[in-house]
């Protein structure tokens, strides 16, 4: 494959195609927002259709003091054909994106945000709703007030504040991100470790 009028060397090949298949390619939009992991399956379907082109995040610096990129390059053989798919793709085409809003506050949009552990404890058996301030002191149903609390420290909690019943919560609660947006942001930060 060439980017940007270079031809890219394989830095990783793979021996055996199965291998090669289970490997995720980082897909980037048309206006450089990492958006999702595909395999390196639908990344071929994407880049032999025109859909997508290969991304060099190093900028070439790496290629130029030592002549290998730091982005990987999968292979993947045929009888006749050889496809190096790099690791990083971006789209060359804008898509129609779905709308997103904010999933409603309910029992599995909340587990899933606090990744079904109580926020007190870490607890994963037996969990429950816990408004952080009761409604009874004026506290709303939404997103910044109710976390997953495993029925122990929801009845130890009671009707008080986790300030007055000693019990902090492990995160501060929030609404859910754009899936979009929260894969960016882990993508940035796994990136630069």
């Amino acid at each position: 494959m060439r980017s940007g009028g270079h031809l890219i060397r394989s830095s990783a090949v793979t021996s055996s195609i199965t291998d090669v298949l289970t490997h995720a390619v980082v897909v980037f939009s048309k206006n450089y927002l990492p958006i999702a992991r595909v395999n390196v399956k639908r990344a071929i379907v994407l880049l032999i259709a025109g859909k997508a082109e290969p991304l060099d995040l190093t900028g070439g610096m790496a290629a130029a003091t030592t002549g290998m990129p730091l982005s990987k390059i999968y292979e993947v053989r045929s009888p006749s054909t050889i496809l190096q798919v790099p690791e990083h793709i971006r789209l060359t085409v804008s898509g129609t994106e779905r709308m997103w809003k904010v999933p409603p506050v309910n029992r599995r949009e909340v587990l899933r945000r606090d990744r079904h552990s109580c926020q007190y404890c870490g607890s994963t058996k037996h969990l429950t709703l816990d408004h952080v301030i009761p409604k009874s002191k004026g506290g709303a149903h939404s997103w910044d007030n109710v976390v997953a609390a495993c029925s122990a420290c929801n009845g130890r909690k009671g009707d008080r504040t986790p300030q007055q019943a000693g019990m902090p919560l492990t995160s501060k609660p929030k609404a859910p991100m754009h899936p979009a947006i929260a894969f960016a942001e882990e993508f940035w930060n796994d990136f630069q470790v």
